[in-house]
């Protein structure tokens, strides 16, 4: 009697190890899933919004080359301009290093400034020149090479996660850095190939050699370096910090900077963190939390506040918000740097928001690191009403101050007027030096944000 007492232990036991290893082997399917979805996130998300804006701006590059039509050519160039800021936005998010792609982010740049650059000549009543059109037709050409070597990078990054193993998983984001980045660099070879383009703008040649202005003189280690990131996230906060090796051609890069990667505190490695930082100065040139956000639970007004708080607590003094986007669950900010009453839109941050509970998910400091400097501004030799003058009579003005724009090589101090004509908003700056006209905007604002053409 006592050994058929006994007889159910075996079987108690074995239905233990039975729900142990099923409770086991489904937490590791869990696991497999959330690496795959992260990586989804993180790579896949960002692969499809670039290749979507490049796409379209092959589609009206094509577009622009067959049309005789002025006005219809205004509107492909500024979609062209908009599309491509948009790709180079994007690709800038990207867990990479930004050494291997100089050469795309220029490509980016310069076909966003061309289209502009022509934009400008059409309004002046000129056609496009034969040179013009050919010009047109190797960027259309190259952004047909961009599309195929994303669309191959994208593909191989879904490949190696099909065939995963549990006893692979630590090796995942390795792995998928690994064919992201030798992708990219076949994205460079390609982008070199591009011929140079010639023409007065912003991003010409002449001026993409600019050296940034707003570093300061100290040269910092690697493990100074890894100290300011960790400060910038919180001591507390930080459970692990890698160093990405740098590309060869980090000497060549506007700002050469120390690139980590940056586990937070009670999350898995999958989560992690991208961050630049100067080489000299020791300043974050760019932060990126790739992570998706599923659900809006903040307005974009509580989330510009959280931005500039943010701006604050970092030591980023008298920085203005201006325009904003809602994007992808993430309101997206500019911040422009503000001297007495004068705003200088040359000194730009970009702060990105979650809004589903106002995190930082997104932080470049380039354009600010770039030009960012004591200014002599000039005292202007037009009063506000002379400057009102230059502007179209009908033209109703909603709100007037001085501001600094960029222009190439020029900082010209100029008036702003915001204002509406027939309907729509438009801002028109005045030279309040020389009383030239220097730009008009036309300011777009819909459910997601404001923009400006």
């Amino acid at each position: 009697m006592k050994i058929r007492g006994k007889a159910w232990i075996p079987t108690v036991i074995l239905s233990i190890a039975l729900i142990v290893s099923l409770i086991w082997g489904y937490n590791q399917y869990k696991l497999k899933n959330k690496y795959e979805i992260s990586l989804s996130n993180q790579y896949q998300r960002l692969f499809y919004d670039v290749k979507k804006h490049v796409e379209n701006v092959q589609i009206d590059l094509s577009k622009a080359l067959l049309s005789n039509s002025r006005n219809q050519n205004v509107l492909m160039l500024s979609q062209i301009m908009s599309e491509s800021n948009s790709a180079q936005d994007k690709l800038s998010q990207m867990p990479i290093n930004h050494s291997d792609v100089g050469k795309t982010e220029k490509f980016l740049s310069q076909v966003a400034d061309y289209s502009y650059y022509l934009i400008q000549t059409h309004l002046k009543g000129e056609e496009l020149t034969s040179k013009q059109r050919e010009t047109l037709f190797n960027l259309q050409g190259s952004s047909s090479n961009f599309n195929k070597e994303l669309s191959e990078a994208q593909n191989k990054i879904a490949q190696s996660m099909e065939n995963t193993t549990t006893a692979q998983l630590s090796k995942v984001e390795e792995a998928n850095q690994s064919v992201l980045n030798t992708q990219l660099l076949n994205l460079e070879k390609e982008m070199g190939k591009s011929p140079e383009l010639i023409y007065d703008g912003p991003f010409s040649e002449q001026n993409l050699g600019k050296k940034p202005v707003g570093l300061g003189t100290k040269k910092v280690t690697l493990k100074e370096a890894q100290k300011i990131a960790t400060d910038f996230i919180g001591v507390k906060k930080v459970e692990e910090i890698s160093t990405y090796e740098n590309g060869k051609d980090i000497s060549l890069v506007k700002i050469p900077s120390y690139t980590f990667n940056i586990v937070p505190e009670n999350t898995s490695k999958d989560r992690a963190i991208y961050m630049g930082v100067s080489q000299k100065g020791g300043n974050v040139v760019w932060m990126s939390n790739p992570r998706a956000v599923s659900k809006v639970n903040i307005s974009m007004k509580q989330a510009e506040q959280k931005a500039a708080a943010f701006l604050k607590e970092k030591g980023m003094e008298n920085m203005e918000p201006n325009y904003s986007l809602k994007y992808d669950g993430v309101g997206i900010f500019n911040f422009a740097y503000k001297n007495d009453d004068v705003t200088i839109y040359s000194d730009l941050i970009k702060v990105n928001v979650a809004l589903d509970n106002g995190e930082i998910v997104g932080y470049d400091a380039n354009t600010y690191l770039m030009n960012h400097q004591e200014r002599d501004i000039p005292e202007p030799k037009l009063t506000q009403a002379e400057a009102r003058e230059k502007v179209k009579v009908d033209y109703d003005i909603d709100s007037v101050r001085l501001a600094i724009i960029p222009k190439g090589s020029r900082e010209p101090l100029c008036y702003e007027f915001k204002g509406k004509y027939r309907g729509s908003d438009f801002i028109i700056y005045i030279n309040a030096v020389t009383g030239d006209e220097e730009e008009i905007l036309q300011i777009i604002k819909n459910e997601n944000g404001t923009l400006t053409f």
